[in-house]
């Protein structure tokens, strides 16, 4: 398991959950939720996270992957990749993607088996759903030895392995 710091990112339309690991990569934890940035208002989305990960000194990012149950593309799954690859950039640790299937699900199912509606809870369960994402990615990597996911390549724009 390598050391350090990882900073989880569930992309939304409006929101942006971030969660954080321990420097051990053992448990991961809520940060914050950040407004999306809408078009024409710049990158204060991405300039924040950047601020989130250079305040934890995080080793890297891992973002959220939409797919469908089938495995396939959804209308969230371009747009994640645009935002991961605008994270991308030599200024960041790695940013890997990986798959976020039902991480928004658990953290509803979550949160609502301890008393909270989905209404009051939305700016929370995008926070949820980053730690979900980011424990997965610990896991992956516990049980694997290997790196989750997808390196996403800032010289091309575009993942690798």
């Amino acid at each position: 398991m390598r050391p350090g710091v990882r900073i989880g990112i569930d992309v939304g339309k409006a929101r942006i959950g971030v969660a954080r690991t321990d420097p051990h990569g053992m448990l991961a934890t809520p940060v914050e939720t950040v407004p999306r940035s809408k078009d024409g208002e710049g990158d204060a989305d991405i300039r924040r996270i950047r601020d989130i990960v250079a305040e934890l000194d995080a080793m890297e990012i891992v973002v959220g992957l939409p797919l469908s149950m089938s495995g396939g593309e959804t209308a969230s799954t371009q747009d994640a990749r645009d935002f991961a690859e605008r994270l991308a950039t030599a200024r960041n640790p790695p940013v890997r993607m990986i798959d976020e299937r039902l991480t928004t699900v658990s953290a509803q199912t979550a949160l609502h088996a301890n008393g909270r509606n989905t209404r009051s809870s939305r700016p929370v369960i995008d926070q949820v759903a980053a730690v979900i994402l980011v424990q997965h990615a610990l896991d992956s990597e516990r049980s694997s030895g290997k790196p989750p996911g997808i390196l996403i390549d800032p010289s091309q724009g575009k993942g690798s392995d």
